[in-house]
């Protein structure tokens, strides 16, 4: 839909009554939404939804399309959609609509992966559903009835865009739907701002002015979509900011204000000037104002004339002009799309406009001479407008805006103190893509005109550059590209590109620093005048402006870049504010369409300040630099800042640390930085709740955590600077950690220049809160320079990555002890007749299993080799060998998961191969099912060994066996299901499925951590560094989340049984939370034990008979009713005795410990138990001969472990009621 059809179609809904009232009128205490404001104090009706608080708790301003505050964001008159809609009602016409939703995270990529206002998937807020499939229709948005807003009123609010259009990649330029806000008063609808054509996937802030509206009105948000295009948009945190008008009562004004007829103060210089700053127009009363002259635009130019040349000032209306996004939606004197305004627009999406003129009459000479004019300046950072007079030909520059002051109008102040006659003269300059507008000229009493005199000459413009308008000029009247200025490095022959960029003491200008502000604060030069630590001489202060809008003060840099990944700045800086002042710098970024807060430091009530290092790293052409602040500047508040830097931003810079790999992080991040354009952080620190550094256990290592405030986004990148080209390969080594319930992927990739990036090693899911060793070879890159990057996707917003102690050596790794064949096959080598391949269900050729084991999606990857007879013929063979494999205990275990087809997939064969002999250790032919099933392999090599996976054809039609998740550790193979966990997880894990709204449970030691609340001892060892699975209960939502953690399929059995220990820590008040032994096949599943939660009794242990007549998994899951479920649960010591039933004594199951390092303490324990029982005995023997017999104490049953009492059924459970420790039963 065309944006002048968008408009027709606003006007009919509000004409044919779709934007009025449900229930007229809202001062009623019922809202247009049906919703119903408890109106404590029984406010008038025009007093509802007004911005101000009329009764004590503010009753009178909820439901209004904001609520009284946000608790969350501790900001008034905010909506945040947690507790509902807050008033605003859809009013689409057709299915495509807005809803209240959180956040899915199955289906990232389609909508938001949080909310705003929380951060993470828990989260509300209002998105639209069910877009077009064959016709464009929009999606309607409306507030409830407001009133009265004041001149200063500001909307923030926050919006994502994602989702893509049919026949694209992503949104691109013409596709991309457009979100408007629009204001509907009267007949009239009236554009407020609308999104920009190109922006990044991702939460982005929306900046409204309403400007000054009398009466009732409403606002639109509205979104529409072509046909086909499958894109979501979402809204958040929707705040209202200095909307009320001044309170009536009568107020004592200072030495410079005076009273409004409501009562209220204002300055002098607010009189007369175009706004109503009083609320009641009392400020610009006809009357009162009849001595300034004021030219509107409404009917011509007035006296003022538009000079000929390369540009025009162009007279018109937002209604001919229509609403392209640089164009202003109205005029500032009516603010009405019928109303008269001067612009001159850039006519190339990338070419400026040349220089537009507009001339004054001549006036005499004077001292008291102010302009006052409004404008309007956006689509591109580099329009200007200059404001100059003119005496003899010459021009003298009075005031200047540079840069993007947003869709709204703005008010400026120009005074004139001039000892001859002379004329303004006002130039705007339309950067590409850009419009600046003029409106509402008024100039002061003090201007008289110059009658009778010879009029004041303009200068001649024929010393105009003679470079294109892509071209920059240098001092020396060279021409260079316009991409070349501020690129960090010198082009010009006397490097004047360079010299405006920001990079400045200030004492001899701006340095290329431009003020942007809009509201009552801007920057400007000062100079000291008095001794300061912090500044010197000349240097950029916050000062009061001359802008209409409340707001932070704000001034940037001109365009940069590109930038390299050590580019930094730094700045000296000087803050006195109490805490509601602060000082914060932001990177602007054109590329992406983001604007990232980089630093920023709060008032302390006194003085405060230093030298900042600001990280800016690498980025495209072009971004910004971007200084905001805020104080009070009626008190004795200052912010100033000086000697600003640029160090190591050309984009080929070589640093001097850049070829330092290999790092422990404990003095600095060494060749490593942080990718400043991701979306959350890696951060050097010492843990804070996480774990120790696996250097020294009290030093640095790098984390990210994804569950910090802001930390919204799905990924973290760290890189390197460009590396020379490798001619050998290298091997990478470094300890990770991947930890909590819903943690995500590491990656390590390579970058090659020129080339996609190369996924060298990777990891999903929770790993345990325990540090593990990993290797990739970087491979040889011939002649090309390279860079290596440690990247982070997350899955959700619970838990955390550690990444320490990398080590970059020569020649290639050695075997891998683990493959998950996501990044590459590790090396494995084919031979046969058959071929192995490595692919996933998504995009391979081959036939193989939907979904491999790793990620458990299609996209994940696996080996596979087709059986069917003209692939694999029947007796043929296909062979995967690996690389050798070093001795490091007497015993290794080797772990790997295989899927063979249904039919007649022929057979698979393991064997071990040393010193050239092959012994065959496991075959398997046939495999009930269609999921992965795990195989174990227990090896004693004498010498480096091969593991030989060997597929055997049977001539069927189709088949095929596929692998994955290859891993060797130290110790005996534990059997299957039973596992202490001291070694690792021994195949059980939580399912990856986003789908089923699951969390993981984590592998942890008995260290306590702040983050992963858990017991300090595990079952196994009974000291803290034994290790257990454990789920944190805290993290489970309402809704009936769950954390599941399962066994690998295991075969049919009629009398098996299933021991394990549990520990559970859950207050009696709060104990919906349940712990469930679930059974399941392709029959269904069915619960065959359960225990609610409770208080802490130690390690209590459970035994429970099984059976099963199919294929079928164990499943452990903790489910919680109620929500949040604070405690813990955690589980050890699993034992399954598989075909032995349930009758062995109900003792602790230690004695039949599946790992290698438990049966060797069983023995030693045995050995000394037996030592000590003879002792015992012999002494025993001795003292009762001596003292006779005595009876047996109750102290003999007390013991913090105990065996709870179970009585079987079918689909349940009974736990039958446990003694309390130290009692007798």
């Amino acid at each position: 839909m065309c944006a002048f059809c968008h408009l027709l179609w606003a006007i009919c809904l509000v004409s044919c009554g779709v934007f009025s009232s449900l229930v007229s009128p809202i001062a009623k205490t019922v809202l247009p939404s049906g919703s119903m404001v408890v109106n404590s104090c029984s406010s008038t009706a025009e007093q509802l939804c007004n911005f101000i608080c009329d009764c004590s708790d503010c009753s009178d301003e909820n439901q209004c399309g904001y609520m009284r505050g946000s608790a969350v964001l501790g900001t008034p008159f905010t909506c945040d959609f947690e507790d509902g809609d807050c008033g605003w009602q859809d009013m689409s016409t057709s299915t495509y609509r807005w809803v209240r939703g959180r956040a899915n995270l199955a289906l990232w990529g389609t909508g938001p992966y949080s909310d705003h206002t929380v951060g993470t998937d828990l989260g509300w807020f209002l998105v639209t559903v069910s877009p077009p499939a064959k016709t464009t229709a929009t999606a309607w948005l409306r507030s409830p009835e407001l009133r009265e807003a004041a001149a200063t009123c500001e909307i923030r609010a926050w919006y994502h865009v994602s989702g893509s259009c049919e026949g694209t990649q992503g949104l691109n330029e013409t596709e991309q739907p457009v979100l408007h806000l629009d204001v509907a008063y009267g007949d009239e609808v009236v554009g407020l701002w609308q999104s920009p054509r190109r922006s990044s996937e991702g939460w982005h802030q929306l900046v409204a002015y309403l400007g000054r509206v009398t009466g009732q009105f409403q606002l639109i948000f509205s979104l529409t979509q072509p046909p086909a295009c499958g894109s979501e948009v979402a809204l958040d945190d929707i705040i209202f900011r200095n909307c009320g008008l001044p309170e009536p009562g009568q107020q004592v004004c200072g030495a410079k204000e005076t009273s409004c007829s409501r009562g209220s103060c204002l300055a002098w210089h607010r009189f007369c000037d175009g706004t109503d700053d009083c609320g009641d127009n009392s400020d610009e009363n006809v009357t009162q104002c009849k001595s300034f002259t004021n030219c509107s635009f409404e009917h011509n130019l007035c006296d003022w004339t538009a000079a000929a040349g390369p540009a025009l000032w162009d007279r018109n209306t937002s209604l001919i002009l229509g609403t392209s996004y640089s164009i202003p939606t109205r005029d500032h004197s009516t603010n009405s799309r019928t109303g008269f305004f001067l612009h001159v627009s850039s006519a190339s999406s990338v070419e400026a406009s040349g220089t537009a003129q507009l001339v004054s009459p001549s006036f005499q000479a004077t001292n008291s001479c102010s302009l006052v004019l409004y404008c309007h300046i956006h689509g591109s950072a580099t329009s200007s407008l200059s404001i100059s007079y003119v005496i003899n030909s010459a021009k003298h520059l009075v005031k200047e805006r540079t840069g993007d002051l947003g869709s709204c109008w703005v008010r400026e102040r120009v005074n004139f103190s001039v000892t001859q006659t002379f004329k303004v003269l006002i130039e705007g300059v339309a950067g590409s893509g850009g419009t600046v507008a003029i409106d509402d000229l008024i100039l002061s009493p003090g201007c008289v005109k110059e009658e009778g005199k010879a009029p004041v000459m303009l200068p001649s413009r024929a010393g105009a550059s003679r470079c294109t308008a892509q071209q920059v000029a240098c001092d020396n009247g060279d021409c260079i590209a316009a991409e070349q200025a501020c690129d960090f490095a010198d082009t010009c022959p006397d490097g004047s590109d360079e010299k405006r960029c920001g990079a400045t003491t200030f004492e001899s200008g701006g340095g290329g620093w431009h003020d942007v502000s809009v509201g009552r604060l801007r920057w400007g030069l000062q100079r000291l005048t008095e001794p300061n630590t912090f500044l010197t001489g000349t240097f950029l202060a916050l000062q009061v402006g001359e802008g209409q809008m409340v707001s932070a003060a704000k001034a940037q840099t001109p365009l940069l870049g590109p930038s390299g990944p050590t580019c930094t700045m730094e700045m000296s800086y000087h803050i006195h504010s109490g805490p509601q002042g602060f000082l914060a710098i932001s990177i602007v970024d054109h590329a992406t369409g983001t604007t990232q807060l980089a630093w920023h430091t709060q008032g302390r009530g006194g003085t405060a300040g230093g030298r900042v290092r600001v990280p800016l790293g690498e980025r495209s052409r072009p971004f910004q630099v971007e200084l905001l602040a805020l104080v009070d500047l009626q008190g004795l508040a200052s912010i100033g800042i000086d000697n600003v830097t640029f160090e190591q931003c050309y984009i080929d810079v070589v640093s001097p640390t850049s070829a330092e790999l290999t790092c422990n992080f404990e003095r600095d991040m060494c060749g490593w930085y942080q990718d400043q354009s991701s979306d959350f952080k890696w951060v050097r620190s010492m843990g804070q709740g996480q774990g120790s550094d696996h250097t020294t256990g009290l030093g640095y290592f790098l984390s990210v955590d994804p569950s910090v405030p802001w930390s919204r986004g799905q990924r973290a990148q760290l890189i390197t600077s460009r590396q020379d080209p490798a001619a050998a390969p290298r091997c990478l080594s470094f300890w990770y950690r991947l930890a909590g319930p819903q943690i995500g992927t590491l990656n390590l990739k390579l970058q090659p220049q020129g080339e996609e990036e190369v996924v060298l090693w990777t990891c999903r899911g929770t790993q345990g809160s325990i540090w593990h060793q990993a290797w990739a070879t970087l491979p040889a890159t011939g002649q090309k320079s390279y860079r290596v990057a440690f990247e982070v996707l997350r899955d959700g917003f619970l838990g955390d990555v550690g990444l320490d102690d990398l080590a970059l050596t020569a020649g290639p790794c050695r075997a891998e002890l683990s493959c998950s064949f996501e990044a590459e096959g590790c090396g494995l080598a084919a031979s046969g007749q058959g071929t192995w391949q490595r692919q996933s269900n998504s995009s391979g050729t081959a036939a193989g299993p939907a979904a491999d084991h790793t990620t458990g999606t299609a996209t994940g990857h696996y080996m596979v080799v087709s059986t069917g007879r003209g692939s694999l013929p029947a007796g043929h063979t296909a062979v995967l060998t690996s690389q050798p494999y070093q001795p490091s205990m007497p015993a290794q275990c080797l772990t790997f998961w295989y899927q063979l087809s249904s039919g007649a997939p022929g057979s698979l064969g393991v064997f071990v191969k040393q010193s050239g002999v092959r012994t065959k250790v496991l075959s398997v032919s046939t495999m009930e099912g269609s999921s992965w099933h795990r195989g174990h392999i227990t090896v004693w090599p004498d010498e480096d060994w091969q593991a030989v996976f060997e597929a055997v054809g049977a001539g069927g039609d189709h088949g095929y066996i596929a692998l994955d998740d290859l891993q060797v550790s130290d110790g005996i193979c534990p059997e299957p299901v039973s596992c202490d966990f001291e070694q690792g997880m021994c195949g059980w894990s939580s399912p990856l499925d986003p789908h089923l709204h699951s969390f993981a449970w984590v592998w942890k030691s008995g260290v306590p951590l702040a983050k992963y609340p858990s017991p300090e001892q595990d079952h196994t060892l009974g000291t803290r560094n034994g290790h257990y699975v454990h789920f944190d209960t805290s993290v489970l939502g309402a809704g009936g989340t769950s954390a599941l953690l399962e066994s690998q399929p295991l075969p049919a059995t009629t009398d098996s049984c299933l021991r394990f220990w549990y520990h559970m820590d859950i207050p009696e008040h709060l104990s919906s939370g349940e712990l469930r032994v679930l059974l399941h096949s392709a029959a269904g599943q069915r619960t065959v034990w359960s225990v609610e939660g409770h208080h802490s009794r130690g390690w209590q242990g459970a035994m429970v008979p099984v059976q099963s007549p199919s294929e079928f998994q164990i499943i452990f899951e903790l489910t919680t009713r109620r929500w949040p479920l604070e405690g813990t649960v955690a589980l050890d010591d699993i034992l399954y005795s598989a075909g032995m039933g349930c009758h062995s004594s109900l003792e602790e199951p230690g004695k039949d410990k599946p790992s290698g390092s438990f049966i060797a303490e069983v023995v030693l324990g045995l050995l000394l138990a037996l030592i000590i029982v003879t002792l015992m005995v012999t002494g025993g023997w001795y003292w009762l001969k001596q003292r006779g017999p005595v009876s047996r104490t109750s102290a003999e049953s007390d013991t913090p472990q105990s065996f709870d009492n179970i009585t079987f059924r079918d689909d349940k459970v009974i736990i039958s009621s446990v003694p309390r420790e130290g009692n007798e039963p």
